[in-house]
């Protein structure tokens, strides 16, 4: 009765629950995901689309069915390969170059592991001395994508860990949006000027980068705004830093320094 209804007022609502439906079955996410986005399409269709509820759910719906829940792209486990290409974007850099194959050796060695733990490396040095070309590179020769997230003179929390539904114009924080736009669960995301972010009334963003930094927690980091656990060890966190001395210690102690 109700879809004849709306047939009547000319009200095609219906096709949208439909396509959410067949997007959530065609979806790579777990069994509990998938419940969770079916509840929420249900509640949609049961909402008025003149109501402004409508559009917050709908907004909800499209933001949960577009996160890459169980994709993930395949690494290129050469390393050959990745040492050709930072030789061929970076001349000189020799001590940075050694480490991070070194440190792309240990991860190819891990990969295989279900708990494997990769931490987070920080490039600090002075502006221009290659810090962000060279995560760039590190990704080309991963062939992973490349997500870059500036934080210098970020000072509200909800930039990392997303706006609470409630209110008007609530939007995932910057670490959901880049994977969301990366399109895969194991991005390689750089954290560019980790030591420029401040803190004010609205929060304390480093502390909100704990979670996010540390490999013990982030396989269940929770956004305000999904609510949904998502995990993050897949995602290389590399950070950039023009000086230590301003970066809040517990943040330091999550992450392996490379001057």
């Amino acid at each position: 009765q109700m879809k004849y209804i709306q047939e009547e007022l000319g009200e095609d609502e219906e096709s949208d629950i439909d396509q959410f439906r067949k997007a959530c079955d065609h979806l790579k996410a777990n069994a509990d995901v998938k419940k969770r986005i079916r509840k929420e399409i249900d509640r949609f269709g049961r909402i008025s689309s003149y109501s402004s509820e409508s559009g917050v759910a709908r907004g909800y719906i499209e933001t949960l069915l577009e996160l890459p829940w169980n994709k993930v792209s395949k690494d290129n486990t050469d390393l050959d390969h990745a040492e050709a290409i930072l030789n061929e974007d970076h001349y000189g850099l020799e001590k940075v170059k050694e480490r991070m194959l070194e440190f792309l050796a240990v991860e190819f060695l891990n990969a295989k592991k279900a708990d494997r733990i990769s931490p987070i490396i920080c490039l600090v040095g002075p502006p221009g001395t290659g810090k962000t070309s060279i995560a760039k590179s590190v990704a080309r020769a991963l062939n992973r994508k490349y997500v870059r997230i500036s934080l210098g003179g970020v000072r509200d929390e909800a930039e990392i860990r997303g706006h609470r539904r409630t209110y008007v114009g609530a939007m995932p924080g910057r670490i959901v949006a880049g994977i969301k736009n990366a399109g895969v669960g194991n991005p390689l995301m750089l954290l560019d000027e980790i030591d420029k972010m401040s803190s004010d009334y609205k929060g304390d963003t480093a502390s909100a980068l704990l979670e996010v930094l540390d490999s013990e927690q982030n396989n269940r980091f929770i956004d305000h705004y999904v609510e949904i656990p998502i995990d993050l060890s897949g995602v290389l966190f590399i950070a950039t830093a023009n000086s230590m001395s301003d970066i809040p210690r517990p943040l330091l102690d999550r992450m392996e320094i490379i001057e």
